[in-house]
């Protein structure tokens, strides 16, 4: 078993027995349930536990479960946009928010032998974890930003907008012809929270193979941002395949002015996964990042796995 896993079945055992059972029939979910692939980004109440009535202890004990399937940058993120909510709710109202408005389910049994997992939803939060014996998945992952700058300055998704942003400005006129796909960013990600995310929804973009070494190391570097938000081993071995697949077949696409404070959109395409950017509400100070991995959303790949050997004749 991976030290991720390891760490997950412990965080999630911790978190179940400091719950009442009220608390535990609203956190426990079975992965056969039809409407697990429904999600949001958006505000509003989801299925599950809400974290907005935790104790302290049982609070710090979600927070240590989302931390347990991301990297330590990840998690900080995660986090992070936890604490940007409490910062926008305190501007909408005045007044420091009493509790975060985040809904937590537990898939399947972590005791068990058969993959479980766990999800937490809500505003500008939404990840899905799959717990295997050999595997981890945490798509789709979506991490917002409203306001994307807070008044301390602090930016969650700095790092996101300003290698795509250098990676566009850095064009050259041939390049822009394929690269910028609209002088207009679009009002959202295109995937929206759709079920299973199609790549076609997408502009084409400009590939790899027509970027210039410096502009590949941008587009590398960007790519690995997002997929770094899971362990390293998964993280590597979604670049690996990447790899595998062949680089040239990486696009990305900007959408919109590449001058900072203007409404913007990016989008990474390649055969196994998407990413999604855009900065585009509140001028330009509200921002959405989604990555998509179009094999292991859901644990699609990792419950494929299980259930073959299961099933598989002897």
């Amino acid at each position: 078993m991976t030290t991720v896993a390891s760490d997950a079945r412990r965080c999630a055992r911790a978190l179940l027995a400091s719950l009442d059972g009220r608390q535990r029939d609203l956190v426990r979910g079975d992965l056969a349930d039809p409407g697990l692939r429904s999600w949001t980004y958006l505000p509003g109440e989801r299925p599950g536990l809400p974290m907005e009535h935790l104790s302290g202890a049982q609070h710090a004990l979600a927070v240590e479960l989302l931390r347990s399937a991301h990297s330590p940058e990840g998690g900080d993120l995660a986090v992070g946009a936890i604490e940007v909510e409490r910062i926008r709710r305190e501007l909408v109202t005045g007044s420091p928010p009493d509790g975060d408005r985040y809904w937590l389910r537990v898939l399947g049994d972590p005791d068990g032998d058969r993959p479980w997992g766990w999800r937490i939803n809500g505003h500008h939060l939404a990840v899905h974890v799959m717990v295997g014996p050999d595997r981890t998945t945490l798509t789709p992952h979506f991490i917002g930003s409203e306001p994307a700058t807070v008044p301390s300055g602090r930016r969650i998704l700095g790092a996101e907008e300003d290698l795509a942003r250098r990676l566009a400005a850095g064009l050259d006129p041939g390049q822009r012809a394929l690269g910028i796909s609209s002088a207009r960013a679009p009002d959202d990600i295109l995937t929206r929270a759709d079920p299973v995310a199609d790549p076609d929804v997408l502009p084409t973009g400009i590939g790899w193979g027509e970027l210039r070494p410096e502009q590949q190391d941008l587009l590398g570097q960007l790519v690995r941002r997002y997929l770094g938000r899971a362990p390293a081993a998964y993280a590597l071995a979604c670049w690996r395949d990447a790899e595998n697949a062949g680089l040239e077949r990486i696009r990305f696409a900007w959408a919109g002015p590449t001058a900072p404070g203007e409404g913007h959109y990016y989008c990474v395409r390649a055969p196994e996964f998407l990413i999604e950017y855009d900065n585009t509400q509140d001028g330009a100070n509200h921002a959405h990042s989604v990555w998509r991995h179009l094999r292991d959303d859901w644990g699609g790949d990792l419950l494929h796995d299980h259930y073959a050997r299961r099933h598989a004749a002897p």
